[in-house]
């Protein structure tokens, strides 16, 4: 009676693909990335449960959640300070998480530099833009007139 045996995952069997390790590389960036997908995901939880807490808890509830609650709220640089912590921090921990994911799953050298590359660019426009609306914001733009806050000054 013969066995036939099966080829161990990644394995250097004719079909299975070859595991390259790159053992010249004493860079820590990949502990340093695993430690700040866990210190980020802690931080990222208070920031949104806080975040809910405030605009759905808080006051009036979801109700109360209009542009003139946004803008009051955006009128203090704590609520500044905190949607933007927790915009880079949500974005970098996606940008992290993707980026493991492709390199994992991204056979070619080529393919796992543009995909990443488009990460990357993705990243930081969002980021960038985010940033801007957060502290360009007006709550009380010249010439509008028509659903302005209350603290707004009447034209």
């Amino acid at each position: 009676m013969s066995t036939s045996s099966i080829a161990a995952p990644r394995s250097n069997s004719a079909h299975s693909p070859k595991y390259k390790r790159n053992k010249a590389s004493h860079s820590s960036f990949e502990m340093f990335a695993w430690l700040f997908m866990r210190l980020s995901g802690v931080v990222l939880i208070v920031l949104i449960f806080g975040h809910l807490f405030v605009n759905l808890m808080v006051g009036e509830g979801i109700h109360a959640i209009d542009f003139g609650f946004v803008a009051g709220k955006w009128a203090d640089p704590f609520w500044q300070i905190w949607d933007l912590a927790m915009l880079w921090l949500a974005m970098l921990h996606g940008t992290n998480g993707v980026r493991t994911i492709i390199n994992d799953y991204a056979e070619r050298d080529r393919t796992r530099m543009v995909l990443k590359t488009v990460l990357y660019i993705a990243t930081a426009v969002i980021i960038v833009l985010g940033t801007l609306v957060i502290f360009t914001f007006d709550p009380c733009p010249p010439g509008a007139v028509i659903d302005l806050p209350s603290f707004c000054p009447v034209p």
